[in-house]
């Protein structure tokens, strides 16, 4: 987990409170905005940050363990109650990661602290996610976008507060972030679908 939400360029972060309308409908249309769509298109793949050791830190692997019940056909998920992604484990876990896939357009996931203002927001952004960072951890950065969700206060005792944050909260947060990639993942396989066609089209004409 990032203690600190990082800083990013507004025009590059969205930020959606996940209990407003349409919050999963409007952050799976943001999604769509940054991954690559074409024919030959790098493989989706979402990297769940967190452990369930820890309710404030739980967000990632409960998003991993709603994606893996949906059965997503278009993205692939890893970090999940069952098989956690966190700080002991993710060097080892990246390397399987591009092992496996062949140029990965990876998504970090990942649960932060913020203003107060701000908790139950959901952010979407270009740039990694920084795992540690907050607590001083030399760890890999994740992704070339992220998703983060502030799922309570920063500033004093933070690792209480991550302890002593509602589960409540970080469950309604994560079921809006699945949702929304749920929701993304039928529009990308549709976009590709339409895509494909048109260079059949093409190559016939």
């Amino acid at each position: 987990m990032n203690l600190k939400a990082m800083v990013f360029n507004k025009k590059t972060k969205t930020q959606i409170m996940h209990d407003e309308l349409h919050a999963a409908e409007n952050l799976a249309e943001e999604l769509l905005i940054h991954l690559p769509i074409s024919v030959t298109s790098r493989p989706i793949v979402f990297v769940c940050i967190g452990t369930d050791r820890s309710t404030g830190d739980s967000l990632g692997p409960l998003i991993g363990t709603l994606l893996e019940e949906k059965r997503l056909n278009s993205f692939y998920v890893y970090g999940t109650l069952d098989e956690p992604i966190h700080a002991v484990n993710l060097e080892e876990k990246l390397k399987e990661i591009h092992a496996k896939h062949h140029d990965p357009f990876i998504i970090g996931i990942d649960a932060c602290l913020g203003r107060l203002k701000n908790v139950g927001a959901i952010q979407l952004g270009n740039g990694p996610v920084r795992p540690g960072a907050g607590v001083n951890k030399e760890l890999p950065p994740v992704g070339e976008i992220h998703i983060t969700g502030i799922v309570n206060v920063s500033g004093f005792m933070e690792f209480f507060v991550l302890q002593n944050t509602r589960l409540s909260l970080v469950m309604k947060m994560a079921k809006t972030i699945a949702n929304g990639i749920y929701h993304a993942s039928l529009l990308y396989q549709k976009q590709r679908w339409a895509e494909i066609n048109w260079v059949e089209e093409e190559n016939t004409n």
